[in-house]
């Protein structure tokens, strides 16, 4: 498995039902969103991607479009271990409609998922089999309950040489994390398709390089580590001598 998602859709209904209507975004109301959701960031538009592709930007971006009815952001930023602690204003901005964040990392099979309706947060999970269980709000949701009851374990193949060892969850984070963005958003990134799947590769998002501005640039970050390396006093390195004392070694 190597699906990778940091994904918030506002919505006025159903999300997936939504997003089988869409057509071509318009680039001005998606640049409105945008500093609604990032204000007094710095926006400035680059190249786009696809729903299926845009779910986990590189890290200063962020890939959106907006329609009618529904709002969809990907960002890196949204991959928080406690979707509780969603940042106030992006919730806010989910007054009188549906707000879904969806998270997953498949390198550390991590999930987290939450709903929000009119700004009340009815549903979070967080979990990894390293950190267990994070955050469980609410009650679980129908696509959850087949886990919950034991119905789909996890099937964990261990590396050759490696003895099988139990996982540390009832299942695997990532099998219900599929599930969790088809129930929630209409798609999947990884598994069998199936007919009324959300097409999401034709569903085109515009894309952002997003700055907060009270944060450094990355450039500016690294020139600063650079700058302080190269301020650094050589290495020294010592040893021991005959009476128990440090000496420094010279020539390394």
């Amino acid at each position: 498995m190597g699906a990778k998602t940091g994904l918030l859709v506002y919505a006025d209904g159903d999300v997936p039902e939504l997003l089988r209507q869409v057509d071509a975004a318009n680039l001005d109301r998606t640049t409105a969103m945008m500093r609604r959701l990032y204000p007094g960031w710095e926006i400035k538009e680059c190249g786009g991607s696809n729903l299926w592709d845009g779910v986990y930007p590189p890290k200063g971006t962020a890939y959106a479009a907006s329609w009618p009815g529904v709002d969809v952001i990907g960002d890196q930023r949204v991959m928080i271990d406690a979707p509780s602690q969603l940042p106030e204003h992006l919730v806010a901005a989910s007054a009188s409609r549906r707000l879904v964040l969806h998270a997953m990392h498949s390198v550390v099979d991590w999930l987290a998922f939450a709903v929000w309706e009119d700004g009340r947060l009815v549903r979070s999970l967080s979990l990894s089999p390293d950190s267990g269980t994070i955050e469980n709000i609410g009650e679980p949701l129908p696509f959850e309950l087949p886990y919950w009851a034991g119905d789909r374990p996890a099937n964990i193949v261990p590396w050759p040489d490696e003895e099988e060892e139990s996982y540390p969850l009832p299942f695997h984070p990532l099998d219900l994390g599929e599930d969790a963005l088809r129930a929630l958003c209409g798609f999947i990134q990884e598994g069998r398709p199936q007919r009324d799947d959300v097409d999401a590769e034709a569903i085109e998002l515009y894309g952002f390089h997003v700055q907060d501005p009270h944060v450094p640039a990355r450039a500016e970050q690294e020139s600063a580590l650079r700058r302080a390396v190269e301020a650094m006093q050589p290495s020294r390195v010592y040893t021991l001598g005959p009476d128990g004392s440090l000496v420094e070694r010279e020539g390394l």
